[in-house]
């Protein structure tokens, strides 16, 4: 039952493919987290299909909250604000949470908070260690984004690098496709790294320039379609193993050199990750041993907590909603939103 003593945070989450409703009190106690995958229905496309995404949420916005509201038990009138998603993500998809959450701010006269989606993926790691605190430096991967964040407090960000062009977690997917593998890939050229030799194959690693922060995945995701037509035009054995194991290496060593980097020259003794790739094996692995030998903590969300979920996004909320941050009914979707903006 909710104790008014608390704050309560009914949260939602429609920014891609995965329509999520949770509630969450304090920032950190997960009380329903309600997730609606459709990675069945986009599948057979291999990626996601935005005007397929944005109508299946439709479908599916109303009766996940009621979930969520159930699972929790709590009534409405306990809920202290109502938070959404309002950026980055795919517009349509955007719109269909946002009109939600503001139908029920609206409805029952509570307090509407927009949330930006990283910051919802950074918070996440709150949820499962509350002692984990600012200031740290933060990989988000996914895929639609490759950041290193350093988080100076709560709601408090400077993006050090990004992605130049292909997200880590997109190419995962781009490169799962050229093998043969099912939408989505990620998670599959992890479990087949595990029987390949990482060392067989070496691809590239960009490093852009001295001292940058910034990622670039396209190089790589090339170099693996080449070899892969250079050895079908040559009729050599292509061993699927070797090359997810040797293009995980070369993308994983470039995640976790360039956040052990940013932690030293921020002079934090903290990591975290977050986002899909977060759940990578092999890049917790990496990360975990190299920060061992760095002397660093490092902290991670659970699995279900790396994908995109409504309990990250409440998370969040809590410390925009103890700030006094409140938005009113013309907050709009904005696809492309930056990190602090």
């Amino acid at each position: 039952m909710c104790n008014k003593k608390d704050i309560y945070i009914l949260a939602i989450e429609t920014s891609c493919d995965e329509t999520a409703a949770a509630v969450v009190k304090n920032g950190t106690e997960v009380l329903s987290n309600i997730i609606s995958s459709q990675i069945d229905l986009h599948k057979k496309y291999g990626g996601v299909v935005p005007e397929i995404a944005s109508r299946k949420h439709i479908e599916n916005i109303n009766p996940v909250i009621e979930e969520a509201m159930q699972q929790a038990k709590c009534s409405f009138e306990q809920i202290d604000a109502i938070a959404v998603t309002y950026g980055p993500g795919l517009v349509g998809a955007l719109l269909v949470g946002l009109s939600a959450a503001k139908g029920l701010a609206f409805a029952l006269q509570k307090p509407l908070v927009g949330v930006h989606h990283i910051e919802g993926h950074i918070s996440a790691n709150y949820i499962d260690n509350p002692e984990f605190k600012p200031p740290f430096i933060c990989l988000v991967a996914s895929g639609g984004h490759s950041h290193l964040v350093y988080v100076k407090d709560y709601g408090e960000y400077e993006v050090l690098g990004h992605t130049r062009d292909d997200a880590a977690g997109e190419a995962f997917d781009k490169v799962a496709r050229a093998l043969g593998l099912t939408y989505p890939g990620g998670p599959q050229i992890d479990r087949l790294a595990t029987k390949g030799d990482p060392e067989s194959i070496h691809f590239p690693r960009a490093y852009l320039e001295e001292d940058s922060y910034d990622f670039s995945f396209s190089g790589l995701k090339s170099s693996v379609l080449n070899y892969l037509n250079q050895a079908k035009m040559k009729n050599e054995e292509i061993n699927i193993p070797n090359i997810a194991a040797s293009f995980q290496e070369a993308v994983t060593e470039v995640l976790v050199e360039k956040t052990i980097k940013a932690a030293k020259d921020k002079k934090v003794s903290k990591i975290a990750m977050a986002g899909g790739v977060a759940a990578n094996q092999g890049l917790r692995k990496k990360m975990q041993k190299r920060c061992k030998e760095e002397g660093l903590q490092v902290q991670y969300p659970s699995l279900i907590l790396c994908t995109d979920n409504a309990a990250m996004i409440g998370s969040a909320a809590y410390y925009e909603y103890k700030k006094g941050i409140r938005h009113q009914w013309d907050l709009n979707a904005i696809p492309g939103l930056k990190l602090g903006q």
